[in-house]
């Protein structure tokens, strides 16, 4: 059985993916033994509830600095103690603390096809807009390893999207979402739940 903990920040459509692939079995022997969150009241925590998943809160604003909370959430995980650890839209940046005890263990889905419109500052609308702005004909989403870098890990799988005449980066993040995030994420997973994807 794998057990997974996803981190997340806001809605939570990725989290949803997730967990309605491992209810269908599209993901196999697979458990969600934890959602952690960064901020309080996000969608995404009601999700994990509607699915009987744990919700966690452990946000920087409840302590004294930085290292407090890195110290805080590995904690957390260490308690869950998950096989894979899942950023489904979760936007602070990942202790290197984190990433060396969960090396290979850590993946990320960001929303274009890596290495194009990544790194420090491109998240959320960001990235389509920059897309948008950039008068790219194709973009897409990509799965990665975490490592040191943002978005710098090593390529899991990608998935490119047209984009099309008229599109705002709202429409396109919607298209992005549900022609490759919504697909390759839980595909990924369910290819290391069956040991196709070496992890750890």
């Amino acid at each position: 059985m794998l057990k997974v903990a996803v981190l997340v920040s806001g809605g939570g459509t990725n989290l949803e993916a997730v967990l309605k692939a491992v209810e269908s079995g599209d993901i196999p022997d697979t458990e969600i033994v934890g959602v952690i969150s960064n901020n309080y009241g996000v969608y995404a925590l009601e999700r994990a509830k509607k699915h009987s998943v744990p919700g966690f809160v452990i946000s920087p604003g409840d302590h004294d600095d930085r290292e407090d909370f890195h110290r805080a959430l590995l904690d957390k995980l260490d308690e869950l103690s998950p096989d894979l650890i899942v950023l489904a839209g979760c936007l602070i940046k990942i202790p290197d603390d984190m990433i060396k005890k969960y090396r290979r263990r850590i993946i990320n889905i960001h929303p274009a096809l890596i290495p194009a419109f990544s790194g420090k500052g491109y998240y959320g609308l960001k990235v389509h807009e920059a897309a948008l702005a950039r008068g790219v004909k194709l973009t897409g989403a990509t799965v990665h390893f975490v490592d040191e870098i943002v978005d710098g890990g090593e390529i899991i799988a990608q998935k490119a999207v047209e984009v099309k005449e008229g599109d705002t980066p709202e429409i396109l993040q919607k298209r992005v979402m549900e022609e490759a995030e919504w697909i390759i994420l839980p595909g990924v997973i369910g290819e290391i739940a069956k040991g196709k994807i070496y992890i750890g």
